[in-house]
C-alpha cells in the first residue's frame, strides 16, 4: 500500500469512528419517533402496572429475540450503573464507557422507546467520553414508574 493510500485510508476510518456515535442516536431518535407515531390495535397489547398508573408497556412491540436480547441488555445496564441521580422529572443512570458502550446503551434505548414510548431519553457522553449518562423522564408521575421498572434503590 503506497503512503497515499495508508494517509487516505487513516482519514477515512477517523472519519467514520467520529461520525458513528452520530449515527447510532440518530438511529436512536428515529425509533422513538416511530415508537410515538404506532399505536397498539388493542389492550391486550399492554401491560399495565399494579398502581393501574398511566403508564403502559406494549409487550408486543418487541418479538421474542428482541425482548430477549433487551432483556440481556436492560439486567447488564441495571448491574452496571455507577450512580444514580434523581432529576425534577425523572432519573439519570450514570455508566463507565468502559463497561456500557454509547452503541449498546442507543440499542437499549431504540428497543425501550418500541415498548415503552412515554419515556423520554437522552444520552450524554461526558467528561472527554469518561462518563456514559442515560437519563429517562416523562410526564408527571413517571418517578415511581422507573423506581419500579429499573430497580432504584429507596433513599
Amino acid at each position: 500500500m503506497t503512503k497515499n493510500n495508508e494517509v487516505s485510508t487513516g482519514i477515512w476510518k477517523r472519519a467514520l469512528d467520529a461520525v458513528m456515535p452520530v449515527l447510532l442516536i440518530l438511529a436512536v431518535v428515529s425509533a422513538q419517533a416511530l415508537a410515538r407515531a404506532a399505536k397498539p390495535q388493542d389492550n391486550t397489547e399492554k401491560r399495565p402496572m399494579a398502581t393501574q398508573s398511566k403508564f403502559y408497556c406494549n409487550i408486543k412491540a418487541l418479538n421474542p429475540v428482541e425482548r430477549a436480547e433487551h432483556k440481556r441488555l436492560t439486567d447488564k445496564l441495571i448491574a452496571a450503573r455507577k450512580e444514580i441521580v434523581e432529576t425534577e422529572k425523572g432519573y439519570e443512570f450514570q455508566f463507565d464507557p468502559s463497561t456500557v458502550s454509547l452503541a449498546e446503551l442507543a440499542r437499549w434505548v431504540a428497543a425501550e422507546g418500541k415498548c415503552c414510548p412515554f419515556f423520554d431519553f437522552h444520552i450524554d457522553l461526558e467528561r472527554a467520553g469518561g462518563l456514559l449518562c442515560l437519563r429517562l423522564t416523562g410526564e408527571d408521575g413517571i418517578k415511581p414508574f422507573i423506581r419500579t421498572e429499573f430497580q432504584v434503590p429507596a433513599k
